[in-house]
């Protein structure tokens, strides 16, 4: 436990109940030491003939126009004031498999309809576009002056944030086996980026030219199905990076070399989140935290057959998408103490704003939450 004592990570609430759909005819009010709600909107409406409806899209936030952004199934983008107003919209027309990310008052998109969208944050208007020609992925992130982006078929692309014009582009061949419809979303620290593949090789390139700087392969030797790196690389300050394959487990290594620091055999990891020295990993059925430095394991969790997806690390609480619901999940034990489950269950994180959490449900509904200080 001393490890998790050096990464400040608190707890002490009781367990509680899950708390179901508070859809119709107003959300339910969990207990008041975890969080309110303070206002709701139905974004996407059901259709007859949609099964298990999933949203995918983390929202993000405009910090130079206080907005908060929705990516929905329906193919929308929407941006909503401080108490739930929707100013502007705008049509893409085809679902998300991942949220924007605003910088500087500019929303980047990224498009399953294979183009990266740049639209003005006050008004919708687009700036640029950008014609990748391949469903994208991930989250952009802005580096520089570039913005960088996967698509679903192993491309990742660096566009000039100002003109939208390419700058470079780093691919890789697909595996022949069968792979999770995921992909890992770039880590970048000054001019290095890092990125997983489906073929099972976590990458460093030059941010500046695309160039190589390493490679490593991370799935084991002759396994050729499910072997992805999809999981978004996570930095230390010692110099560390870690990933893992679905198929091969969870690695630390130099982040300047690729060599292996240590690797933990555990299988199903997806995401990976990191507080001080602990490095937290859900999945398949599984939520699991480790000792960066030497990979003990301090504790894991099973879902109960619940992917666990990228986890959130707010106010001495880690909160995790598991499929059917919103987990408040205790840090040092791993042991949740919430279950919210606002329609559907929740695949997409949950996007952190001060004191607010902005949570999209599979069933398309937008919840502005007030989080309380006492919830850890």
């Amino acid at each position: 436990m001393g490890g998790l004592a050096a990464a400040g990570l608190l707890g002490g609430c009781t367990t509680v109940p899950v708390y179901g759909n508070p859809v119709t005819p107003a959300p339910v009010q969990p207990p008041h030491h975890f969080f309110t709600v303070d206002w709701w909107r139905q974004l996407v409406s059901p259709t007859l003939l949609e099964y298990a409806p999933r949203e995918h899209a983390q929202p993000a936030y405009d910090v130079k126009n206080e907005r908060v952004l929705t990516l929905t199934r329906d193919g929308l983008v929407r941006s909503f004031d401080a108490k739930g107003t929707e100013v502007w919209r705008y049509t893409v027309g085809n679902r998300f498999y991942a949220g924007a990310t605003v910088d500087d008052g500019i929303a980047y998109v990224p498009g399953n309809d294979g183009v990266l969208h740049a639209l003005d944050g006050k008004t919708g208007a687009p700036k640029w576009k950008y014609m990748a020609g391949e469903a994208l992925a991930t989250a952009p992130v802005v580096a520089g002056g570039l913005v960088l982006v996967a698509s679903q078929s192993d491309t990742l692309f660096a566009v000039k944030r100002d003109t939208g014009e390419l700058a470079w582009l780093y691919r890789r061949d697909p595996p022949a086996g069968f792979t999770i419809h995921r992909a890992s979303t770039p880590a970048v620290r000054e001019q290095a980026v890092w990125v997983g593949f489906s073929d099972g090789t976590l990458v460093s390139l030059d941010l500046a030219d695309g160039s190589v700087r390493w490679e490593k392969a991370l799935a084991p030797g002759g396994t050729t199905q499910f072997v992805d790196v999809d999981t978004s690389p996570v930095l230390d300050e010692a110099g560390h990076v870690y990933a893992a394959s679905y198929a091969g487990g969870l690695y630390a290594l130099d982040a300047e070399t690729g060599d292996v620091v240590w690797n933990s055999v555990a299988q199903g990891i997806t995401s990976l989140v990191m507080h001080g020295n602990v490095l937290v990993a859900t999945g398949d059925d599984r939520l699991d935290a480790y000792l960066g430095d030497s990979g003990k394991l301090l504790w894991s969790q099973t879902l109960e057959e619940r992917a666990g997806m990228e986890p959130v690390l707010v106010k001495g609480m880690l909160l995790v998408p598991a499929q059917r619901s919103l987990l408040f999940v205790d840090p040092r034990t791993g042991q949740s103490r919430l279950a919210w489950n606002p329609g559907e269950g929740i695949s997409a994180p949950p996007r952190v704003v001060g004191g607010k959490l902005y949570v999209l449900s599979n069933n398309g509904y937008l919840y502005s939450l007030v989080l309380d200080g006492r919830s850890g």
